[in-house]
Formats: C-alpha cells, sequence, structure tokens
C-alpha cells in the first residue's frame, strides 16, 4: 500500500479514537447519576463511590416563618438517613437538565430537579455539584441544593 493508501486510513483510525473517548463532561454527568443510582437503591456503597472524602452538603430553603436559611448536613448523617427508609416510601429525585462546566481538574454541574414522595410532587429546586478529578475519576466534593414548593414546572 502506498502513502496515498495509508494516510486516509491512519487519519480514519486517529477520529475513531477521538470520537470513542469520552468527554469530561460526559464523565461528570456519569458520575452524578451514579450519586442518583446509589441514592434511589438506598446503596451507601454506590453514593461513597461517587463522593470524595470530606464532601460537603448544604441546603437552602425556607424555614416555616418564611425566611431563607441555609443547612449543613454531615454526610454520614445523609447516608443514615437514606438507606434507613422503609421500603414501603417510594421516592424519586428526576433530574430535568445537565448544566456542565469543566476546567482542568475542577467541574460545576447545575441540575434542576423535581422530587416526589409516594408517586405525589413533594418539591422542585437545583442541585449545584462542585466535582474535582482525582486521576481519572470525578468526584463529588461539594452539593448544595435548594428546595422550594412553588415556582415548579410540573
Amino acid at each position: 500500500m502506498n502513502m496515498k493508501g495509508i494516510l486516509p486510513l491512519l487519519l480514519l483510525l486517529g477520529f475513531m479514537n477521538i470520537s470513542a473517548q469520552e468527554s469530561d463532561e460526559t464523565k461528570v454527568q456519569k458520575t452524578i447519576e451514579a450519586f442518583f443510582d446509589g441514592f434511589h437503591k438506598q446503596d451507601s456503597m454506590l453514593i461513597k463511590q461517587s463522593v470524595s472524602k470530606g464532601i460537603i452538603l448544604q441546603t437552602i430553603g425556607n424555614k416555616k416563618d418564611g425566611t431563607t436559611a441555609m443547612r449543613t448536613e454531615e454526610f454520614s448523617r445523609f447516608l443514615k438517613s437514606i438507606v434507613s427508609i422503609p421500603d414501603s416510601v417510594n421516592f424519586e429525585e428526576k433530574l430535568l437538565s445537565f448544566n456542565v462546566q469543566v476546567d482542568g481538574a475542577m467541574a460545576n454541574a447545575w441540575t434542576p430537579y423535581e422530587f416526589w414522595y409516594n408517586d405525589s410532587f413533594s418539591h422542585c429546586g437545583v442541585n449545584s455539584f462542585q466535582l474535582f478529578k482525582e486521576v481519572e475519576d470525578w468526584k463529588i466534593i461539594y452539593l448544595i441544593d435548594t428546595r422550594r414548593k412553588k415556582g415548579c414546572r410540573k
């Protein structure tokens, strides 16, 4: 085979290799989806695989008096609360979209959601994830969400 025949073949193989590689944005989204897979299965090990040690969890919502407050939750307490939900309770956090931004080993993902409890709408909001690329794996290092009952698209 002469050089004219080899060049198109090499170019084709190079493009196939590039398209086969996952983008960091896709890997970030898959990390978040893995987190929610563990969440919905109430599997603490699956959840732990998607987060970094020292993860920070926070929530912004309204108190009973109507004022806005931010609450920080210990990760171990969060895990205990998820795995202790009775089998009779059906819950689902539906992610409505992903907006992922990556710069080197840092990523941010903005995911609007709806939360359903026993097949009834409970609340909506937005999750904001901060991730860090540890070697080749993206890990969630910070998660803050908003929670509200009004202004949701149902």
